[in-house]
């Protein structure tokens, strides 16, 4: 390891920092989990250069490298550990290329979605993906852990808005995966393969991202209110069933907006309910929003509709501010299942019964237009309490019976990987082993993430 520092060192300089903020840094991200005790270093590249002779020498030397961009992931996949390099991407924020004729931006991985956001805006054109933590989460990021957001139900996730990639292999090597073209299907699609794969199979140092244009006409936001959470659900899949399709569908439980609201210092509109907080664009957006809003009273929802921009803005930022009203209440595992949207409402049913057969109050937010849910589990300390775990555990298995999945867009990280086998079966779970073995056959690329040892 000494080696591997002195080499480091002797190539790039003042990039290795080894200041003991820095490292003690690189052990956490936001999912509340600590690595065992600070890594050997921070590496912070400048460059695709640096990246390559990170990585040329850890695979010399076997030292492992857990690349980071902005620290914000809740799967602890970023967390550095002793002996380990960190290598931060942070640096490398420039846009290389904006094509508004191809619809295309080519990125550096460092880049902050608000930030890429507003240098497309100029141009009339966005990227889609949306995450609650746009203005704090890195593009890599993003495509490490295939993130999602607010916006997804409507405009996809990170791998439908990402058409090639430009990623340092173990060793060092450069190589350049999908294309620039609309269409493509030649050979195996290893870009939608390293998407999600959470700094195991390589370190992404270029993105080639699909853009759309800004949508055209007005925007208009709904919000309602349900006796339950329940109810809020299915008001959620009956719009889903009516067939209309809004850009944002976001609900909160009780708790969560109780815990907001304490936050924001605002007076809750309807203290004990549920809040569905809905979205709609493009030309059409009034009236799909009129249809939506006689779906919500169907339901029995209690309704306003705005069309006026910042109350929009305002309704969104309230639902926006869950993580910081969950950090307000204490340490939070911050959970991330998904289910097929029909089954919202058993899947609210199931994570009330955890509550009482578990004793704890788990305050949940949903992007109910795609059947995401994001659980919070909120203890005091750093380490998550036994009881906590058993009550996720449960969660996790129904979202499971559900037909759902353990993560829709948080990544597996240290957090997930007991349960992967359960989700994926051996075979799989051995096969995706076998594919990360042939990417990285010393194994030195985030070790111990994702795959339980």
């Amino acid at each position: 390891m000494a080696d591997a520092l002195a080499r480091l060192q002797d190539a790039l300089g003042e990039r290795v920092d080894t200041h003991a903020a820095s490292l003690e840094e690189a052990r956490a991200d936001r999912s509340g989990f600590r690595s065992d005790g600070p890594p050997l270093a921070v590496v912070h590249a400048e460059s695709v250069a640096d990246v390559q002779t990170v990585l040329r020498i850890a695979h010399e030397t076997r030292t492992p490298v857990v690349t980071r961009g902005a620290g914000t992931g809740l799967a602890g996949a970023a967390n550095a550990g002793p002996g380990e390099i960190a290598l931060s991407v942070r640096r490398m924020t420039r846009i290389l290329e904006i094509s508004p004729d191809d619809l295309l931006a080519v990125v550096e991985p460092g880049i902050l979605n608000d930030d890429l956001g507003a240098a497309l805006a100029p141009h009339g054109l966005w990227w889609a993906p949306d995450p609650a933590s746009r203005a704090i989460s890195t593009v890599g990021g993003n495509i490490a852990t295939g993130a999602g957001g607010l916006l997804c139900a409507k405009y996809g996730v990170v791998r439908d808005a990402v058409l090639g990639l430009d990623v340092v292999l173990a060793d060092g090597r450069l190589i350049r995966t999908g294309h620039r073209s609309v269409k493509g299907v030649t050979g195996y699609d290893l870009t939608s393969l390293l998407i999600g794969s959470e700094g195991t199979l390589g370190v992404v140092v270029g993105a080639t991202l699909k853009l759309r244009r800004l949508v055209p006409g007005d925007v208009c936001t709904l919000s309602a209110f349900y006796p339950s959470v329940r109810e809020a659900a299915r008001a959620s899949a009956a719009v889903t069933a009516a067939g209309v399709q809004p850009a944002i569908m976001e609900l909160l439980d009780a708790a969560a907006v109780a815990a907001i609201s304490a936050l924001l210092r605002v007076a809750e509109t309807a203290p004990g309910s549920a809040q569905l907080t809905i979205q709609t664009d493009g030309p059409g957006a009034r009236a799909e929003a009129e249809a939506i809003a006689r779906v919500l009273r169907d339901a029995g929802g209690e309704v306003a509709m705005t069309d006026d921009a910042d109350e929009g803005e305002r309704l969104l930022a309230f639902r926006r501010a869950m993580h910081p009203a969950m950090a307000a209440l204490g340490t939070s595992l911050i959970e991330d299942v998904s289910v097929p949207r029909s089954r919202l409402p058993e899947m609210f049913d199931e994570i009330a019964r955890v509550e009482r057969e578990h004793g704890v109050v788990i305050p949940t937010v949903a992007h109910a237009g795609d059947g995401n849910l994001h659980p919070n589990f909120v203890f005091d300390g750093d380490e998550v309490p036994a009881h906590v775990w058993a009550a996720a555990d449960d969660l996790f298995r129904s979202a499971l019976r559900l037909g759902g999945t353990l993560t829709g867009e948080h990544g597996v990280g240290l957090l997930k990987r007991r349960w992967l086998a359960d989700e994926l079966g051996d075979d799989q779970w051995r096969l995706q082993r076998d594919i990360a073995r042939v990417f990285d056959p010393r194994g030195i690329l985030n070790p111990g993430k994702v795959f339980a040892p």
